[in-house]
């Protein structure tokens, strides 16, 4: 096959998949890895495709999609994982949950419990959890996001440091090929690790899909996760370093 042929085809299959792996486009074509790096540097030139650890993406996959498409995308596994995550607290407790779709299905896999204490920066989780089975919903304060309408900056990040709660169950952007726990937008990160300062325990909540994926911001290494909640086995090295670092993790 003829080079121009080949990035062709590899920008049809990242078109599908978003996403792809060097090794497992050298294993469709039939040729080296070193055959489709070649293959693939012109198209990093001309800002056609961009790499990642092990593979390529298209450009704007580093660029969290709009909440509502988030909320329609791996919804079987973000709903098996609300559920757990559910398990894990009891009528009465208190938490604290971030903005983001795995948390939008937590709060709705908690709409049967009842005298929590919620603190959160989405009105959607707020509007879930409020006025239902003597629940106590606090709402952050701060500039509303025009795309989930949550809310972020100082004041929202003051208002949390208010409370001392049980649990912080929180969403991730990304969990990077060192196993950090990332987001796409400062702001996000900044809240985050705010919240993670107020809780005894930290649940964090994430489908498969966010292994091995980059992004920008850091909210914390795996020691300040007590418990990962996700739908299948981390990456062998990932799954290394959680163990290490004493963060349980549970199978959806």
């Amino acid at each position: 096959m003829l080079s121009s042929q080949r990035q062709s085809e590899i920008l049809r299959t990242l078109q599908l998949q978003g996403t792809c792996k060097i090794g497992d486009l050298a294993n469709r074509f039939s040729v080296s890895g070193e055959t489709i790096r070649r293959s693939i540097k012109p198209l990093v030139e001309r800002g056609l495709v961009q790499r990642v650890h092990g593979g390529i993406t298209l450009p704007d996959r580093l660029q969290e999609p709009p909440f509502a498409l988030r909320m329609r995308k791996h919804q079987d596994a973000k709903r098996r994982i609300a559920a757990r995550a559910a398990e894990q607290i009891q009528d009465g407790d208190s938490l604290i949950m971030d903005t983001g779709s795995t948390t939008a299905y937590t709060a709705l896999a908690l709409s049967n419990h009842s005298n929590l204490l919620v603190v959160t920066n989405s009105i959607e989780i707020a509007r879930t959890l409020a006025a239902r089975n003597g629940n106590r919903v606090y709402m952050a304060g701060g500039e509303l996001r025009p795309d989930d309408c949550a809310a972020f900056g100082q004041d929202a990040i003051r208002f949390v440091s208010n409370f001392e709660v049980r649990y912080a169950v929180l969403s991730i952007g990304a969990i990077n090929r060192h196993c950090s726990f990332m987001d796409f937008h400062l702001c996000e990160g900044e809240f985050s690790r705010a919240v993670i300062r107020q809780a005894e325990q930290v649940i964090l909540a994430a489908d498969y899909s966010k292994f091995e994926l980059e992004a920008a911001v850091r909210v914390c290494d795996a020691a300040l996760v007590n418990l990962l909640i996700t739908d299948r086995q981390p990456p062998a090295a990932c799954a290394r370093v959680l163990r290490q670092a004493g963060t349980r993790i549970l199978i959806a």
